[in-house]
């Protein structure tokens, strides 16, 4: 069953490829808790069938990347983009897209986390296995406030300016 307005986000781990390490964090890729992270925060999550592809790198990536700061200004602490890729990819991904300090690049390498959510997309006929369903949301101390998924091959209601007329 996919996600709703109103449901907590299920228990589960994610990762994110470390540049620079911290207390905590090692450099590479680190595993972390899905409660942990979004534990008294906002939170904007935009999910992608995969890192490199056209309108996920042309458009989807680059909107949240331009309009940080307007969302920063309507209470979003993060921005995290959501893909079925490993740790690597998503931060070779981040960096060429030089979004560095705006947005979290997650890693879901197994698509285990992306089908707790329901939001599974089977590309396994075109050789690219099962991908995360294009999506945008947002959560609040861990409970989805609000959700736009797309229809398959669309970008219409995941987009950041999608996003930004939601939160007024």
């Amino acid at each position: 069953m996919t996600i709703k307005i109103g449901d907590r986000l299920p228990s589960g781990q994610i990762q994110e490829y470390v540049e620079v390490e911290t207390a905590g964090c090692s450099i590479g890729p680190n595993r972390f808790d899905i409660d942990q992270l979004t534990k008294g925060k906002t939170i904007v999550v935009f999910g992608v069938p995969g890192a490199f592809t056209p309108t996920c790198s042309a458009q989807h990536v680059p909107g949240f990347a331009r309009h940080y700061d307007e969302f920063r200004s309507k209470g979003v602490d993060e921005i995290w983009c959501f893909s079925v890729n490993d740790a690597f990819v998503m931060g070779a991904w981040g960096r060429d897209q030089k979004v560095g300090g705006k947005i979290r690049m997650m890693a879901d390498g197994s698509g285990e986390y992306t089908g707790k959510l329901g939001l599974e997309f089977d590309l396994r006929a075109g050789g690219l296995g099962m991908r995360c369903q294009r999506f945008s949301m947002l959560v609040q101390d861990g409970v989805v406030k609000k959700l736009n998924v797309e229809a398959s091959g669309k970008f219409e209601v995941s987009s950041a300016e999608a996003m930004l007329r939601q939160l007024g």
